[in-house]
């Protein structure tokens, strides 16, 4: 199955840039033609043209829970989150990019997708380092990803 893993943050944004140490740390552990590993520090219809032709996607990205602590890392179905709201104003979440790409009649669009997701509290200070909690959950998030491929 052709898959694509893709980590998703701004590097300058502390824990939002927790799927790109992700995928910094998951590269140095794959090697497998039948999987795509990229970075990505967008959203929306920009996902949208990265994931087109993949018949799987894994992403990987910090996600804001109030119910959670930092650092905790849990698996989601991109169906699990109802809002189509993106946090960039000049752009539209994934889940809408999709919905317009399937009305528009796109034929190559994934049939899984998985999120990888990191409990984070701090997205808004500049740094390019984790936090120790966020940092903490990156050889967990990297297991959930490998186990995640097992299924491929």
């Amino acid at each position: 199955m052709k898959t694509i893993v893709l980590g998703i943050g701004n590097p300058i944004l502390q824990d939002d840039g927790v799927g790109l140490h992700v995928i910094d740390a998951l590269r140095q552990r794959m090697n497998n033609p039948m999987v795509t590993i990229e970075t990505a520090s967008t959203g929306g219809m920009n996902l949208l043209d990265m994931i087109r032709g993949y018949e799987k996607v894994i992403l990987i990205d910090a996600v804001k829970q109030n119910d959670s602590k930092p650092g905790e890392v849990k698996r989601f179905l991109l169906s699990d989150f109802h809002t189509v709201h993106s946090s960039n104003p000049h752009d539209v979440s994934l889940s809408e990019a999709l919905h317009l790409a399937k009305q528009l009649g796109e034929k190559h669009l994934p049939s899984k997708i998985i999120l990888i997701g990191i409990t984070v509290n701090n997205i808004y200070e500049f740094g390019e380092h984790l936090s120790s909690e966020v940092a903490s959950a990156v050889p967990t998030a990297v297991a959930l990803v490998l186990e995640e491929l097992k299924n491929t």
